[in-house]
């Protein structure tokens, strides 16, 4: 008998194969690459680049000129103001849904609604509110004709500050409400009844058990709104034009490519937006955690 045949088999290598489930997820890992990993890199190399190709910091020392920190101020200020009416206004309606007494069957409507709306933005969003609210809006002509109401006489513009704050809440409380109804569900009925036993109020029950576990979740929330709102390009530019100062109608003049237009300091104005909104969403993630530890 040979040696050959005594010799142990060695073990032979099965060819790496990807499992088959992760199929569906390749159309969704393709779509990312494209159209948010691709531009994102192409938009950081951008900013420190210049037209021809070569490393410079002059786009970022670009972005402390006044006219540009004065575009970023109003953008803080507008995410701000409308951040803060959104979580305000779609706490209350959450609470009233869910913790208020309301029918039962409000809240699915509410929900369906809200998932419709807070994704509702850009052109048809700048024309409903032009159709309402605009110079000849549906409501501006009403007050006008019925009550002798002037909203211009007033100081309001929709195309201004408070104009475009109030545009945005149309998805900015129903986002809300989406994100916050989970955590109102997670107060444990037992935590209220405690308190009562007690002795606390029902304010007291609020300002020292639910407020406190619910503030994770508000102020993660405030934080994903500041970012939603920093972020929004389309309804700004098609409801305000070039009335309004603000980062992203910059950033569309700067890569239209203007007369004046620098495409390189356009990259540069979207690398710090995404700073920024990087930073706002990295406070809502770490906030969230914190909240989901106390409501599972």
């Amino acid at each position: 008998m040979s040696s050959d045949s005594s010799a142990p088999r060695q073990p032979t290598r099965e060819p790496f194969r990807l499992p088959l489930h992760w199929l569906g997820a390749l159309p969704f890992a393709i779509f990312v690459l494209l159209f948010l990993i691709m531009p994102t890199m192409r938009i950081v190399i951008g900013a420190f680049q210049t037209p021809e190709g070569s490393f410079t910091l002059d786009n970022i020392r670009g972005l402390f000129t006044t006219s540009i920190m004065s575009a970023y101020w109003i953008s803080i200020k507008i995410s701000i103001a409308s951040a803060l009416l959104g979580c305000l206004i779609g706490f209350s309606v959450a609470a009233a849904a869910v913790l208020g007494g309301l029918p039962k069957w409000i809240r699915s409507p509410l929900l369906t609604f809200s998932g419709v709306a807070s994704n509702f933005a850009g052109v048809p969003l700048a024309f409903a509110f032009l159709a309402t609210l605009g110079p000849v809006g549906l409501i501006t002509v009403f007050l006008q004709t019925q009550f002798g109401i002037n909203l211009r006489a007033l100081g309001f513009n929709l195309l201004s500050f408070w104009g475009l704050t109030i545009t945005y809440l149309f998805f900015q409380i129903p986002l809300m409400i989406l994100i916050i109804t989970p955590a109102l569900d997670g107060l444990k009925r037992e935590w209220r009844e405690a308190a009562q036993i007690l002795g606390a109020t029902n304010t007291q029950y609020w300002r020292m058990v639910a407020f406190p576990i619910l503030l994770p979740s508000f102020l993660g929330t405030l934080a994903l709104l500041f970012a939603n709102a920093f972020g929004a390009v389309a309804t700004a530019i098609a409801l305000t034009g070039s009335s309004l100062s603000i980062v992203p109608i910059l950033l569309f003049a700067q890569i239209r490519g203007d007369v004046l237009g620098n495409p390189h300091l356009g990259y540069a104005l979207a690398f710090g937006m995404i700073v920024v909104t990087g930073v706002a969403n990295t406070i809502y993630i770490w906030l969230r955690a914190r909240s989901e530890r106390w409501l599972k």
